[in-house]
């Protein structure tokens, strides 16, 4: 005996299973400290805080100027 499909699936019916395979944008929330917006539960790339702790040291970029 071979192995035979129960039934017809339309390509409706099959194409709709793969459409929620999209990607969701980040959520962002503004850091306390400094009012950028941020990932949630990640330290700010800016000014180094998280839960209103400094946890890590952020050195702050040399313009250059000609």
């Amino acid at each position: 005996m071979a192995i035979v499909p129960k039934g017809k699936v339309s390509k409706a019916r099959r194409n709709s299973r793969k459409a929620n395979w999209k990607i969701s944008t980040p959520s962002m929330v503004e850091c306390p400290h400094c009012h950028e917006l941020k990932a949630n539960h990640r330290v700010c790339k800016k000014c180094g805080y998280y839960d209103g702790e400094q946890k890590v040291v952020v050195e702050k970029e040399k313009k250059e100027t000609k």
